[in-house]
């Protein structure tokens, strides 16, 4: 497999993002799952919690910032291009939840660009079943990447409620 083409792009000025090693690491952890695969350019954009949550509002009807969002490339039918697609990720949002959730804020990172490209590449987790399928897949490639489950730190969210908050989001 190829390594991902990654754009990352920094939008507010801190000091602890993970570098571009970082996000190719984690990208081909979830692309080597999925051999077929042919798109493997993306952009990863770290932002201010003003601008998720203008993202967040306008793209998902939720008027605040959030952990991650992702935006699949859709070519036209008759279009082939190897763009997987945009992540937008929130760095107030993401430090907060490591420090509430006592994780390494890199291992967090981690989790939320693996989250995300599983959403790039069509996984969701609206659904039970769905969400079973994902988590199982990003536990997964987590421990390969020598990070500890992601959720194994809390119990699940009830599925009956709006557990974007809980989750990452998307």
């Amino acid at each position: 497999m190829s390594s991902p083409d990654i754009d990352r792009q920094v939008a507010l000025e801190v000091e602890d993002l993970p570098r571009q090693a970082d996000l190719e690491t984690w990208v081909t952890g979830v692309l080597s799952r999925h051999p077929d695969e042919t798109r493997h350019e993306l952009t990863i954009r770290f932002v201010d919690a003003e601008e998720s949550q203008h993202l967040n509002r306008d793209y998902r009807d939720r008027d605040r910032p959030t952990n991650v969002l992702s935006f699949p490339f859709e070519s036209p039918p008759t279009v082939v291009l190897p763009l997987l697609g945009d992540l937008v990720i929130c760095h107030p949002v993401v430090v907060d939840e490591a420090e509430t959730q006592h994780k390494s804020l890199l291992d967090h990172y981690a989790h939320m660009v693996v989250h995300g490209t599983l959403h790039l590449l069509g996984y969701d987790h609206i659904e039970d079943d769905e969400a079973e399928v994902m988590e199982a897949l990003e536990r997964e490639i987590l421990a390969e990447l020598g990070i500890a489950d992601p959720y194994a730190t809390s119990s699940p969210p009830p599925r009956d409620i709006d557990t974007e908050d809980e989750r990452a989001d998307a």
